[in-house]
């Protein structure tokens, strides 16, 4: 597909099946906010099925759903250094040096704030009950989100041998596919729509094993079926994946699982922390 890609909807529109139209009436009223939205909340804003949508991608000669949000991105106004130009705090290679660390700040503010209001206290205790009695927690996602997986795991690895980090998504289903009900998946996943996470929420199933999973999309298809869901806030386009401030909120999240983790069992989890900073002195210069 080449071209704008609202010109190109602009030009099919009269060809469009009846469902098409529809989406496409709500598309070109509402640009901006489809490129943040999960397919699902799409379709449930929109009046049209999940189904409808993939068609409406595919006639418009795109692969999925993901390829047509970075078209919407792109054909909304960006900045000359990618990012999208109607965001408060849009960057420039105007912009001063100055400027950029007050944008950067004011962004990363606004993902904690967010990620506060939506924090839900009861299901941050549901999520600490199930990584409470876990025989072992799996840290996983992808792409980005590996790395929250990864951060997780080394946060929770100064009190607990419990928590494992697994990095390659082959070796992900391999672990997974020995684990048991006692075991926990602490999946993050901005999105909560990808292929393999469907891989990952399947054996889930299957084994009957609990998910925590951290997303920003609530009725994404990896939140149908997670155990508990936990909200980090910050609206991140396409063009911004993987984005500091996205990443802050989970970070926010992360923090308050584990301090009330740790509140579970105060003297144990101290003797563990004091333990694995003794085992660090060595190391440092």
């Amino acid at each position: 597909m080449t071209g704008n890609i609202l010109e190109l909807i602009t030009e099919q529109y009269h060809s469009l099946t009846r469902s098409s139209r529809k989406l496409a009436d709500y598309i070109l009223a509402h640009t901006h906010d489809s490129q943040y939205l999960s397919i699902t909340s799409l379709a449930e804003n929109s009046g049209v099925s999940e189904a409808s949508i993939t068609r409406f991608c595919r006639s418009l000669g795109l692969s999925g759903y993901n390829n047509l949000k970075l078209a919407l991105a792109k054909a909304s106004y960006v900045t000359d250094i990618g990012d999208p130009s109607d965001s408060p705090d849009m960057i420039t290679s105007g912009d001063t040096p100055g400027s950029i660390f007050h944008k950067l700040y004011n962004a990363n503010v606004l993902s904690l704030n967010e990620t506060m209001e939506l924090l839900d206290e009861a299901e941050l205790c549901r999520a600490v009950d199930l990584l409470s009695a876990a025989d072992r927690v799996f840290c996983l996602g992808q792409g980005g989100s590996m790395v929250m997986a990864m951060e997780a795991w080394a946060r929770f690895s100064v009190a607990s041998s419990r928590f494992v980090h697994v990095m390659d998504s082959h070796m992900q289903v391999m672990n997974l596919s020995l684990a048991t009900e006692k075991d926990v998946i602490l999946f993050f996943s901005y999105s909560g729509s990808t292929k393999d996470m469907e891989d990952i929420m399947r054996i889930a199933a299957e084994r009957h094993i609990s998910v925590i999973l951290i997303t920003h999309f609530p009725n994404s298809r990896a939140a149908a079926h997670a155990n508990v869901v936990l909200r980090c806030g910050y609206n991140e386009s396409p063009l911004q994946s993987g984005s500091v401030a996205a990443k802050m909120g989970q970070l926010f999240i992360i923090e308050c699982m584990f301090y009330l983790f740790c509140k579970r069992n105060p003297e144990l989890y101290a003797k563990a922390r004091s333990a694995t900073a003794e085992a660090i002195i060595p190391k440092l210069l």
